[in-house]
């Protein structure tokens, strides 16, 4: 009889064992699919708006100012939700290049200040929305309803 209890004893301790082991792995393989759960649950970074300014001659100050304002007023701060690629062309001839080197730099649409850098931009892309403007004009007006590609 002292046998039988051994054996009986010794059986429910080896199931008991396969158990305990058996939940062991459940529980680590819950852990490990929860772990790789979480980066699919992660919040991927928004893409930041990128503009690019193409101008024929180097802004002024003034003009570089009041855009930002314009900007800021929209709720635009360069370098924290938005980006902003200035292209500016001493001469003429230099324009097209500039124009082609926003469109590598995949921005998403392109200000032309004046009619040369305006001629540029529609050469060099037919896919960005191109808005012109001059000195004169009010930026935030139009950023606020671009009505299309110069």
């Amino acid at each position: 009889m002292a046998d039988t209890l051994r054996t009986q004893f010794a059986a429910s301790g080896t199931r008991n064992r396969k158990k305990k082991f058996h939940s062991a792995k459940l529980l680590a393989l819950g852990t490990v699919l929860l772990a790789l759960s979480f980066p699919v649950e992660a919040q991927q970074p928004a893409k930041m708006p990128k503009l690019g300014w193409l101008a024929a001659a180097s802004s002024t100050s003034t003009l570089n100012d009041a855009f930002r304002q314009g900007l800021r007023e929209l709720g635009y701060v360069e370098g924290k939700n938005i980006v902003i690629e200035h292209r500016w062309a001493e001469k003429a001839d230099h324009l097209s290049s500039l124009a082609a080197e926003l469109v590598r730099l995949k921005v998403d649409l392109i200000l032309a200040t004046g009619v040369n850098p305006t001629r540029a931009a529609k050469q060099a892309t037919s896919t960005i929305p191109i808005v012109m403007g001059n000195a004169g004009s009010s930026w935030s007006s139009i950023s606020r309803r671009p009505s299309g590609s110069a």
